[in-house]
C-alpha cells in the first residue's frame, strides 16, 4: 500500500471509526435508561435466567445487547464497587460485535470485557478469555468472577500445573479465563485421546484476546507443538562445532544484508568438504551433514548468549523477542537447539518426537466468535483485517492523556548516547519523579543497572519470567524515587499507578510529572515502541516517554542507515546529539519499511504453515469420527475379511471393532507424527532449492501433497498388519507389539520459528 492510498484508507477508517461510536453513543442512552438500582439480588438473577432462556429459544444475542449490559452494569456495582464508564460500556458493545479495541493503558480493558464475555456465555456453550500470561488469567478471574456469578454464570480458570479434572472443570464453566498456549496445548493433548471421556475441551465458541497485538499478531505463527518420549537426541554436534571454528568469516561463510541469515561461501563448502571427507556437500546423500554444518554455523554467528539465551542450571533458556523475558518452554527446531547446546558445551536435550503441532493463528480460527483488546492496534489494523477479519475500533479515553512524548535522543555512536543516558537518569531521580528505563535484551538491562549501582542508584530489574513477582515491582514503579529497569513489555498487563496507590504520594508525583519512560533502543516495530510509552499517562495522569538512541544501534546498522545518512550529520560531534526533523523522519521510514519487510515474511510463512493445518483438519475430522464412533474404520473386514470372520467369531464383532477402532487412531498418529517429521526435514532444507532457482513454496508443496496422499493407505496398511501380527493366546487379542506402542510420556513446548524465517526471507 503506497502513501497515498495508505492516507486514503486512514481517513476513511477514521470516518467508520466515528460512525461506529456514534451507534454506540446511542445504545448508551437505551442502557442508561433501565434502572435496577431497586431491585433485589434475586430479581436481578431471574432477569438473568430470562436472558438466557431467550437464547435457547433463538433470540439473538444482538436483540438482548441492551438489557445484558444494564445487568452486568449493576452486577458490577454491587459486587466490585465499580460502574462501567461510558467508554468502557462501548468497548464492550464493540467486543461484542467482534472487533479489536484499542483502549490506553489504564483504561479500564478488564471490566471492559464483562459484558460481551457475560452475554455470549448466554448460550451455554462456553465463552473463554485469553490472558497474557498465568497470573493474569487469575488475577482477573479472582476479580471479575464476583461480578458472573452475581448473574448466575460459572467462571473457571486454567493455570500450569493443574491437573486433569481441574482443567476439565474449569473449561466446563461458563467463562473460562486461560493463556491461549494452554489452551492451544490442551486442544493438542485432546487430539491425542483414545477415548471420549479423556477430552478436557468442549468445541470452541467465543474467545475474547486480552493484549490481542501479542497474541494475534506477535505470537500467532509460532508453533506450539506437543511431543512424545523418544529418547535423547541422536545428533552429535561436537564435530561440527569444530569444523566452524575452523572457517573464516567474510572468506568461508557471510551474512546477509539484513543478518537474517548465515551461508557458506563456495571456499568455505571446500573446506568443510575436505574436513568432513564426505565429497560434494550439496548432494542428496549429505543433506543430512549440510542440515547439521548450517544449523551450528547459525548457532555460532547469529545467536548471542544473554541477548538470544541465557544457559540457566545446565540448560539453554530462549528470551522472547518481543517481552524480552525468558521463554517458558520455548525450544528451536531440534537440530538449532542441539547445536546451540554443544556451543555451550551442555548435554544435548532431546525435545522428542513431535507428536502434533500448530500455531495460535490456526488454533484461534476454531472459534466461531473472536474479538480483542489492546492498547495499541492501530498499526496493526491492515493485518488484524487481512489474517483474522477482525476490524479495528478505537476507543476515546475516559480522560485525555496528559503524557508528553519527546522526539527522540539521537547520538552517532553508542557510547555518547549511554552517557547520555546515565545522565538523563541521574538528573531524574534527583528530582524524586520515577523513571522506567526500557531495553533492548537482558544482557543490556543487567549492564545498565550495573552501571547505575555504581554511581549509588538503586533500581529493580526485570529480565525473567517470574510473573506474579514481576506483576508487585512494576505496580510499584510508580512511586516516589524508583527507578525499574526493565527489558520490552515487563509487567505487562499490569497498571503502573502513581505513588503506588498512596493518594498522598500520587500528588507528589503527579506534581513532578508522573511517570517518565526511557527507551534506550528502537524496535523493529513502532507498536512495541507506542506499547513502552503507554506504560506512563495512565487514565489522564501527567507522564513523559524519551528514546535516546544511537546511529550504531542494531536495527539502524543491519538495516543501512549509513547509506542514506544526510551528509549534515556525516561529522557530527558526538556528544551532542543531532538535530533536525530530517533524521527523524529517516528513522522512521526505516522502522516503516522493517515493519513490511516482517509483515510480508509472515505473509509467505503462514503459506507454509496453512497447507499442513488444512492436512491436520481433514486427517483429524476422520480420527474424531472414528473416536466418537460416528465412523467404524472397517479397514479390516474390507481387506482381510477372511481374518476379520475369524476374529469376530472367537471375539464377538463388538470386541473386534473395538480393538480396531482403537489400532486405527493409533496408527493415525504414529503416521502423522512421521508425516510431521518430514515436514520438519523438508522446511530445515527447503532453502537450498532457491540455489537451482527453484521457488521453495513450490517445492515444499509439492512434496507435502505427496506425502499426504499416501498417509490414508499407510494407515490402513498398518492397521491390517498390527492384526496379522497379534498373538490370540487363551482367548485375548494381545495389541502389545511393537507397532501399537504409544508415547510413555508427553510434553508441550514451543518452537521458536526464526530459524525457518531466516531461510525463507528470500521467496
Amino acid at each position: 500500500m503506497n502513501l497515498a492510498n495508505n492516507s486514503i484508507y486512514n481517513k476513511l477508517s477514521m470516518t467508520l471509526n466515528k460512525m461506529k461510536l456514534k451507534s454506540y453513543h446511542e445504545k448508551l442512552g437505551q442502557i442508561k435508561s433501565i434502572s435496577l438500582r431497586n431491585r433485589t439480588h434475586a430479581q436481578l438473577l431471574d432477569a438473568s435466567m430470562e436472558l438466557k432462556t431467550k437464547v435457547h429459544q433463538g433470540v439473538s444475542l444482538d436483540h438482548l445487547l441492551v438489557d445484558a449490559a444494564a445487568l452486568v452494569n449493576e452486577a458490577a456495582y454491587r459486587t466490585i464497587g465499580y460502574t462501567l464508564y461510558d467508554t468502557q460500556l462501548m468497548a464492550g458493545l464493540a467486543l461484542h460485535e467482534g472487533n479489536v479495541v484499542e483502549m490506553q493503558t489504564g483504561e479500564g480493558k478488564t471490566l471492559s470485557a464483562v459484558l460481551p464475555t457475560y452475554l455470549n456465555a448466554l448460550t451455554g456453550e462456553g465463552a473463554h478469555i485469553f490472558t497474557f500470561n498465568d497470573y493474569l488469567a487469575r488475577r482477573d478471574m479472582e476479580w471479575m468472577s464476583p461480578i458472573y456469578r452475581y448473574l448466575g454464570l460459572s467462571v473457571g480458570c486454567i493455570n500450569e500445573g493443574q491437573g486433569f479434572e481441574q482443567r476439565r472443570e474449569a473449561y466446563a464453566a461458563d467463562i473460562t479465563y486461560v493463556t491461549a498456549k494452554q489452551a492451544c496445548f490442551d486442544f493438542l493433548k485432546d487430539s491425542l485421546v483414545y477415548e471420549v471421556k479423556h477430552r478436557m475441551q468442549r468445541p470452541f465458541h467465543f474467545v475474547l484476546v486480552d493484549e490481542a497485538d501479542s497474541i494475534l499478531i506477535d505470537e500467532a505463527r509460532i508453533p506450539l507443538v506437543i511431543a512424545g518420549d523418544m529418547g535423547s537426541s541422536s545428533l552429535d554436534f561436537s564435530h561440527m562445532l569444530q569444523i566452524v571454528k575452523q572457517l573464516t568469516p567474510g572468506e568461508d561463510f557471510d551474512t546477509d544484508d539484513n543478518h537474517r541469515n548465515v551461508y557458506l561461501t563456495e571456499q568455505g563448502a571446500d573446506k568443510a568438504e575436505k574436513i568432513l571427507g564426505c565429497g560434494n556437500l550439496y548432494d542428496i546423500d549429505n543433506n543430512d551433514r549440510l542440515t547439521e554444518l548450517n544449523c551450528m554455523l547459525h548457532a555460532v554467528t547469529l545467536l548471542k548468549k544473554n541477548v538470544h539465551y541465557i544457559v540457566r542450571d545446565g540448560k539453554v533458556q530462549l528470551i522472547d523477542e518481543f517481552t524480552g523475558r525468558l521463554a517458558d518452554k520455548r525450544h528451536w527446531p531440534d537440530g538449532l537447539q542441539a547445536a546451540v547446546e554443544a556451543k555451550e558445551g551442555l548435554a544435548v536435550q532431546s525435545s522428542g518426537k513431535i507428536l502434533g503441532s500448530m500455531t495460535l493463528q490456526h488454533f484461534l480460527s476454531l472459534y466461531r466468535k473472536r474479538c480483542g483488546m489492546t492498547a495499541t492496534a492501530q498499526s496493526s489494523m491492515d493485518e488484524f483485517k487481512e489474517t483474522y477479519n477482525l476490524e479495528v475500533v478505537v476507543i476515546p479515553p475516559n480522560k485525555t492523556c496528559q503524557r508528553m512524548d519527546d522526539p527522540h535522543l539521537i547520538y552517532t555512536d553508542k557510547s555518547s548516547k549511554w552517557k547520555a543516558i546515565l545522565n538523563e537518569i541521574s538528573s531524574v531521580h534527583l528530582t524524586g519523579r520515577p523513571i522506567l528505563v526500557g531495553t533492548a535484551s537482558v544482557e543490556e538491562s543487567n549492564q545498565l543497572a550495573e552501571q547505575l549501582t555504581r554511581i549509588e542508584i538503586d533500581c529493580h530489574v526485570l529480565n525473567a519470567q517470574h510473573d506474579q513477582e514481576e506483576a508487585d515491582i512494576i505496580a510499584k514503579a510508580g512511586e516516589m524515587g524508583a527507578v525499574t529497569v526493565s527489558t520490552n513489555m515487563a509487567g505487562r498487563g499490569v497498571d503502573i499507578l502513581l505513588g503506588g496507590g498512596n493518594s498522598e504520594e500520587y500528588y507528589k508525583v503527579a506534581a513532578l510529572g508522573g511517570l517518565y519512560v526511557l527507551g534506550t533502543h528502537l524496535h523493529e516495530s513502532m507498536r512495541v515502541d507506542n506499547q513502552l510509552r503507554g506504560r506512563a499517562g495512565r487514565q489522564g495522569d501527567p507522564g513523559a516517554s524519551k528514546f535516546i538512541i544511537s546511529l550504531e544501534d542494531d536495527i539502524l546498522v543491519t538495516f543501512g542507515l549509513q547509506e542514506v545518512l544526510p551528509e549534515q550529520y556525516q561529522n557530527w560531534q558526538k556528544d551532542r546529539p543531532l538535530e533536525g526533523t530530517r533524521i527523524q523522519k529517516i528513522i522512521q521510514h526505516i522502522q516503516l519499511v522493517i515493519e513490511g519487510q516482517n509483515y510480508e515474511i509472515k505473509k509467505t510463512l503462514n503459506k507454509y504453515s496453512d497447507i499442513i493445518e488444512q492436512q491436520r483438519k481433514a486427517l483429524f475430522a476422520k480420527r474424531n469420527e472414528v473416536l466418537t464412533d460416528q465412523v467404524i474404520p472397517g479397514i479390516l473386514k474390507e481387506r482381510e475379511p477372511d481374518i476379520y470372520q475369524k476374529l469376530c467369531k472367537e471375539f464377538g464383532m463388538d470386541t473386534v471393532n473395538e480393538k480396531e477402532k482403537y489400532v486405527y487412531l493409533v496408527q493415525l498418529d504414529h503416521n502423522w507424527a512421521d508425516y510431521l517429521d518430514y515436514v520438519s526435514f523438508v522446511r530445515e532444507s527447503i532453502h537450498l532449492e532457491s540455489i537451482s532457482n527453484k521457488n521453495p513454496l513450490d517445492v515444499f508443496n509439492r512434496q507435502v501433497i505427496e506425502a499426504f496422499e499416501q498417509i490414508g493407505d499407510k494407515i490402513e496398511s498398518d492397521v491390517v498388519n498390527v492384526f496379522l501380527n497379534t498373538d490370540l493366546p487363551e482367548g485375548m487379542m494381545n495389541l502389545d507389539i511393537e507397532g501399537m506402542r504409544v508415547p510413555s510420556a508427553t510434553w508441550t513446548y514451543i518452537i521458536n520459528d526464526h530459524f525457518f524465517k531466516n531461510r525463507v526471507s528470500l521467496i
